[in-house]
């Protein structure tokens, strides 16, 4: 694994379980002190299928994926990656697992070229040996060979990070959060290598705060507070959105904000960009009804704007998920409260 170097043991792994996904997790639960990192998360990752897990900072997903590439171990449940178990079988699946945490773990001093030869030297392996592997990535280092690691862009950090992952020629590829902090044309070129090497056969887990970079996945899980709040296709998770959702364009966006919120059927109203998306509380009302009763809404508090139903993004679904998330936990929390009501009385 980059960032983890790890002398070779030949401890004979334990025997795999009966599922062929290449990651599959059970309760997985880590705390670190008082804080619940992840609570009892359960998922299966196929065999090569590229999986997004998709969330803010903080939400789980740096814990999640130091358990499955054995840095952690966790306070419940188990997983297994590639029929490996994480904890018993470390040296054995370290050999196979390519690691690129999130932040950038490369020696600063050293060249491109002499970080390569190092992360290739650990697992017994060489460049040229491996070249089919990181030849994507390779042609856009080659340039840079001798520069110090600690002089490139953010983006081609990212891409030394990354070969540095695959020099060993792994099974599976876990990515916690790797275009954080690049430009755009950066995530792009790194997500369009993804998908090469996803093309390829190889198993690829990322993380990502990025809504936008969901569509790249085969699937993807929303993560939020240690828990999974969803799993599904990418264009699944947005059909899934259950109330009519329209954007709001105009000049006086706070003006708007407020008076759509105040308006009687509204779930829920948020700034996207340029726009407003307002959510109606009407699950079965028509979209089209609504853009003319929300723009006479708005024009008799003097605001103009143009408003149209739109199809829920990603982003949508997750903020949806989150509030639904958080009603239930205010809801078990009330029925609580009224169980120890009743207990003390």
């Amino acid at each position: 694994m980059s960032g983890v170097p790890a002398a070779v043991n030949t401890e004979v792994p334990r025997a795999a379980p009966a599922s062929d996904a290449a990651v599959w997790a059970r309760g997985l639960t880590k705390r670190f002190g008082p804080v619940l990192a992840l609570d009892h998360v359960t998922f299966e990752v196929a065999r090569g299928e590229l999986f997004g897990f998709i969330g803010p900072d903080g939400g789980g997903k740096t814990t999640l994926f130091r358990l499955l590439v054995s840095l952690y171990t966790p306070d419940e449940g188990e997983s297994r990656v590639l029929g490996l178990d994480p904890v018993a079988d470390l040296w054995a699946l370290r050999r196979q697992v390519g690691y690129m945490p999130g932040r950038f773990s490369l020696y600063p001093d050293l060249t491109v070229l002499e970080n390569l030869t190092f992360y290739a030297s650990v697992f017994g392996t060489t460049i040229e040996r491996e070249m089919a592997t990181i030849e994507p990535i390779w042609r856009q280092l080659a340039p840079f060979t001798g520069r110090r690691a600690a002089a490139l862009s953010g983006g081609m950090k990212q891409k030394l990070a990354l070969c540095c992952a695959l020099v060993h020629a792994p099974s599976i590829l876990f990515l916690d959060e790797p275009t954080t902090g690049v430009d755009a044309v950066s995530r792009k070129e790194f997500w369009d290598l993804l998908g090469r090497l996803r093309a390829g056969g190889l198993t690829i887990l990322v993380s990502t705060p990025y809504m936008d970079e969901a569509s790249r996945c085969d699937r993807v899980a929303l993560v939020q507070r240690g828990r999974i709040l969803r799993i599904d296709t990418p264009a699944a998770v947005s059909a899934a959105y259950p109330r009519p959702l329209l954007a709001v364009r105009g000049g006086d966006r706070l003006g708007m904000l407020a008076a759509l919120r105040a308006h009687p059927h509204a779930a829920s109203v948020w700034p996207f960009g340029a726009t407003l998306h307002f959510t109606d509380d009407r699950a079965d009302a028509v979209p089209a009804t609504l853009a003319t009763e929300l723009t006479a809404w708005l024009a008799a508090k003097q605001l103009h704007a143009e408003v149209s139903p739109i199809e829920a993004s990603i982003e949508d679904a997750f903020i949806y998920d989150m509030g639904a998330e958080a009603e239930a936990g205010r809801g078990a929390g009330a029925e609580a409260g009224r169980k120890a009501g009743a207990g003390a009385s």
